[in-house]
């Protein structure tokens, strides 16, 4: 299955997910490139979307390799066998997890602006990506979402590999995705267009959500 670009995944997405607005969840944007995705699920259910900030951990000297991922609240996954194969050191990897932190720090900052974060406290948490590489981001995600207290969590991507989408069955309650094929090498080549999504498309989407639900719900 090849998407035309993130809107075009979004909305086929949607689709799977619509049995789910009856819950009245909350959709939560992996930044950056999720949130033009999680922007669609949230306009088609009528739900309010927010940001989940979690930022990979990479190799240092190979930072595209991760070998784990930190989140909002302290969370984070690490993939120790990643982190042998690495042989960096201990400081090494110490100073990725500090840049990473500062970089998630500034991100919920720029992201939410004076916004308060949307709590997902006792509600369904639907976790939006554009896709799964190692499976570390989705799984710190998870553990946010769960760590803040939703109900219930659903991981929902357009593209994984299948290994990925059977290992993080253990941290989401469900997993929602398009396309788990056997030869996944990378997100980017299920997409026709894959281009960056930068912060200012990220803000923009996040407050037409807010304006396009305070215009058909005033009262909420």
């Amino acid at each position: 299955m090849i998407f035309t670009d993130r809107v075009d995944a979004g909305r086929r997405l949607a689709e799977r997910l619509m049995p789910l607005a009856e819950e009245k969840p909350v959709v939560l944007g992996l930044p950056r490139g999720g949130v033009p995705v999680a922007f669609e699920v949230a306009r088609a259910l009528n739900a309010p979307l927010d940001v989940i900030i979690v930022r990979k951990l990479g190799v240092p000297f190979h930072r595209e390799l991760g070998f784990g991922a930190i989140g909002e609240g302290g969370v984070r996954v690490v993939h120790e066998a990643i982190v042998r194969m690495s042989r960096a050191d201990e400081e090494e990897i110490a100073e990725v997890e500090r840049t990473e932190q500062a970089e998630l720090t500034r991100q919920a900052r720029r992201f939410r602006g004076d916004r308060p974060r949307i709590p997902v406290e006792g509600r369904t948490a639907i976790i939006v990506d554009d896709g799964i590489a190692t499976g570390a981001t989705a799984r710190a995600a998870c553990r946010v979402a769960r760590a803040q207290g939703a109900a219930r969590s659903v991981l929902a991507v357009p593209v994984a590999p299948p290994d990925a989408v059977a290992s993080l069955r253990e941290d989401a309650d469900e997993v929602v995705c398009l396309s788990a094929p056997p030869d996944f090498s990378a997100v980017g080549e299920w997409y026709e267009d894959f281009s960056q999504t930068g912060d200012a498309e990220v803000m923009d989407l996040l407050t037409r959500s807010t304006g396009q639900r305070g215009e058909a719900h005033p009262g909420r």
